[in-house]
């Protein structure tokens, strides 16, 4: 992980960081952030292992035997970060919060930098937003596929939400969606149809404007055994279908994580309409037009740690614990939709998302 912010952040900002950051050093056991606690700072793992838990669930009589004898309650893990990770205040990376905690598993230093001044930088300093962004999305796009790699002891499938196209919109300029309808191209899929092949090459970034697409991985990928009955069968190893994606969702957002190979396939279940803009030309733009490009990986880094928080909910927890997360996340978004800022989020990015869609038939 290390290795992505020393790639993707120039000199200059990495002299930034150094001379408005806090060195920290914690040792063993000690908690960086504690449940419910307000976030003030941005913090990245320069050495050591951190653990972000949630308490863990129990019943009325671990309860009462735990405060006979006198033990705190325990925690549950659900993740670590490594170095080079990086978690605290900014808009996009407050999705483990309130209910978690971070404590130090070894010996840790951390960067502590004023959240307030993280953000005056990158509102400020578009290259220094770029760079940042486009690191965010390959760290979470790398937790993503460690996390979907655990999907070998897992059966689960989530329907993705039309909100997700609210984070790719939201901060968007109207240039910004004439250009990616201007450079798109719209694609009449019907169903049954492989868009992305699991570690296959991606060749174009799509918006789903009509349709369900079916995220699937190959199961039990790991066990050769398997993998060999499955080739002498029928050539194929089974796929595990682990979500699906509908109107309004995106495919293809690996093009920009360091030519990483795709961990899912993508196969249309039903008829779909997308729209199409080839990597070349995507990535041209981002290389050329370095607002955009801030822009750009802020919304995609957002989608991405979304995507993560989904999957934490059903993969990272115990069985005990998968309710009570999924109540949290119902929580978050019953107080999203009485949140008038985000009301508004909705509603701007709804029009634009319905004027992408009119601009898409008119072709």
């Amino acid at each position: 992980m290390s290795e992505v912010l020393l790639k993707e952040l120039s000199n200059k900002d990495i002299h930034w960081i150094k001379t408005v950051s806090q060195q920290i050093e914690l040792n063993p056991g000690e908690v960086l952030i504690h449940q419910k606690e307000n976030l003030n700072s941005l913090y990245i793992l320069i050495n050591g292992t951190l653990a972000i838990t949630v308490p863990e669930e129990k019943n009325i009589l671990q309860n009462t035997f735990e405060r006979l004898e006198q033990r705190g309650s325990s925690d549950k893990e659900i993740t670590r970060l490594f170095r080079g990770e990086i978690i605290g205040r900014t808009p996009l990376l407050n999705i483990w919060q309130t209910n978690t905690a971070v404590k130090a598993v070894e010996k840790s230093v951390i960067l502590s930098i004023p959240g307030d001044v993280f953000q005056t930088k990158l509102e400020q300093d578009a290259n220094f937003a770029a760079h940042f962004y486009r690191a965010i999305t390959i760290l979470f796009a790398e937790k993503i596929q460690n996390t979907i790699n655990q999907l070998g002891f897992a059966k689960t499938v989530q329907t993705q939400s039309l909100k997700d196209i609210f984070f790719i919109l939201e901060f968007l300029y109207d240039s910004d969606i004439d250009w990616l309808i201007s450079a798109g191209q719209k694609l009449e899929i019907p169903a049954d149809t492989t868009l992305i092949q699991e570690k296959g090459a991606v060749d174009a970034f799509y918006i789903l404007f009509n349709g369900v697409i079916s995220l699937s991985v190959a199961a039990d990928k790991r066990n050769a055994l398997t993998a060999a009955f499955a080739a002498i069968e029928n050539g194929e190893i089974p796929n595990r279908e682990i979500a699906r994606l509908s109107k309004g969702e995106i495919i293809g957002e690996t093009l920009f994580t360091d030519s990483r190979l795709p961990s899912t396939t993508a196969k249309t279940v039903t008829d779909s309409i997308l729209l199409s803009i080839e990597r070349r030309v995507l990535l041209g733009k981002l290389e050329q037009d370095v607002a955009f490009a801030a822009r750009f990986y802020r919304q995609i880094s957002t989608l991405l740690i979304h995507r993560l928080q989904k999957l934490h909910g059903q993969l990272k927890y115990s069985r005990h614990l998968y309710s009570k997360t999924q109540q949290l996340i119902k929580d978050m978004d019953e107080e999203d939709e009485i949140d008038t800022s985000f009301l508004d989020t909705i509603s701007l990015s709804s029009k634009r998302f319905d004027w992408m869609l009119n601009q898409l038939n008119a072709y």
